[in-house]
């Protein structure tokens, strides 16, 4: 789903995540806490977005990342910051519409699949989980984060909590406001589309807030601390 957030100001998004509190403060830190060892493995990034994650999982010595987005400004500057590092036998990077799957990934090709704060851009969860337990191999992992169920209640029009909704709002994260839609669904929904399609949940977390943030903003800290904002799946590819 196209925002002007990831295509218009991607470079604004690539420079305020850095180090801001929703990105920089909880989302990674939680997310990178439930990531295997890396060493020597092969990574699909989903919504890799400005190549944050490809940095940190290749100087913890993955093998091999691929990154996929949907927004070519974002996949430009993944390709720029790999050639500016040489690390284009590393990073490969290209944009498609996830929803559609992963067409253009074989079989059994990665160790770990990730996608941070994506899959709420898509409405059918199905296809793109299916081809994620087809390229996983044997024994490898799915990481990945989305809105917490419970925060994006507060955003419904319908009051059905079990109902997915599309939901637009304006968010502030490059300093202006932005339209951004993204599509509001229970946990039920989220669970269903993994273990139908052949991947075991093996751990879940609803996020911890650094104590960085309370230096940052201390009110923001204090709510963060007691509701949850973001949840992070781990799952598995048994066979």
């Amino acid at each position: 789903m196209k925002s002007k957030m990831y295509s218009t100001f991607a470079s604004e998004y690539d420079e305020v995540i850095q180090d801001n509190i929703y990105n920089a403060h909880l989302e990674r830190p939680t997310l990178q806490a439930m990531l295997p060892a890396l060493n020597g493995l092969d990574v699909l990034d989903l919504g890799c977005g400005s190549g944050v994650y490809a940095k940190y999982l290749l100087e913890h010595d993955a093998k091999h990342v691929t990154c996929i987005d949907y927004s070519e400004e974002m996949v430009q500057l993944v390709t720029s910051k790999a050639q500016n590092a040489e690390l284009t036998d590393k990073v490969i990077a290209y944009a498609q519409d996830l929803s559609k799957g992963l067409p253009k990934e074989k079989d059994a090709s990665a160790d770990l699949v990730i996608s941070p704060l994506m899959v709420h851009y898509l409405e059918d969860l199905n296809p793109l989980f299916s081809d994620v337990n087809r390229v996983l191999r044997a024994g490898g992992s799915f990481v990945f984060s989305t809105h917490h169920p419970f925060a994006d209640f507060e955003c419904t029009q319908s009051g059905n909590y079990f109902e997915r909704e599309l939901v637009q709002e304006e968010w502030n994260t490059v300093g202006k406001p932005v339209q951004v839609s993204f599509y509001r669904r229970s946990l039920t929904e989220i669970m269903n589309a993994l273990t139908q399609n052949g991947l075991v949940i093996t751990q879940l977390s609803e996020g911890e807030v650094s104590e960085k943030v309370k230096e940052m903003d201390s009110g923001r800290y204090e709510y963060l601390s007691k509701n949850p904002n973001f949840i992070f799946i781990k799952c598995q590819k048994l066979a």
